[in-house]
């Protein structure tokens, strides 16, 4: 009998030798196809982003995996990463990834905040580690090869705060977004743009920015 197969309750959430729950194994992978290798994988993605479910779950990466699997996932995920629809023309279900693509994708239906605008904040925070900080000290953030340096409106945790930020993050860099635009030429936010940084673990304490 296959004990780690999908199923409600217990069943679908069992965890593999190394600890990991099955539904975050099942973000994982739905992340990296949906951001980054749907091409790799030879599956079809339109240029919204969006695949049909029923592609994703018949490759072989996702065979062990079911419809109730990835609609509990994208349901239950604290940071929303995905999104569920219905086709527009037949109907069949949809999935793609909100954010952190490296392949260009239109119409992510991100809300542009304007200047001087209630919704415009004057700090955000990028999560990062602190192995890389000496790095980002010197060099400042990049967006590497995806399409936007992810920031998030407050740090995890904090009342009214979904943070974009990794839960395993150490490191909390905060932007003067009154400063920083969109990043330079290079998609980076240069040192100059920062206000401070934070270790996060085992206590939380300030660093020092030079």
């Amino acid at each position: 009998m296959d004990s780690d197969r999908g199923g409600r309750g217990g069943r679908g959430r069992r965890r593999n030798r190394g600890g990991e729950d099955r539904d975050v194994r099942l973000s994982k992978s739905m992340s990296y196809a949906l951001r980054h290798g749907a091409n790799q994988m030879g599956l079809q993605m339109g240029a919204d982003g969006f695949l049909f479910v029923e592609e994703l779950l018949a490759h072989p990466q996702f065979r062990s995996y079911s419809l109730e699997d990835i609609e509990r996932v994208v349901v239950t995920n604290d940071k929303q990463r995905f999104k569920l629809r219905s086709h527009p023309e037949d109907g069949r279900l949809e999935i793609r990834a909100n954010q952190g693509h490296s392949v260009q994708v239109r119409d992510l239906e991100l809300k542009p905040v304007l200047t001087g605008s209630s919704d415009y904040p004057a700090e955000a925070i990028h999560g990062s580690y602190l192995s890389k900080w000496s790095s980002i000290q010197q060099q400042g953030l990049s967006r590497m090869k995806r399409m936007h340096i992810h920031l998030a409106s407050g740090l995890p945790g904090e009342d009214g705060v979904m943070s974009g930020m990794r839960s395993d993050c150490d490191l909390a860099v905060f932007i003067n977004v009154t400063k920083a635009l969109a990043g330079d030429a290079e998609g980076k936010l240069l040192p100059k743009y920062f206000s401070r940084a934070l270790r996060l673990r085992p206590t939380r304490s300030i660093l020092p920015l030079q």
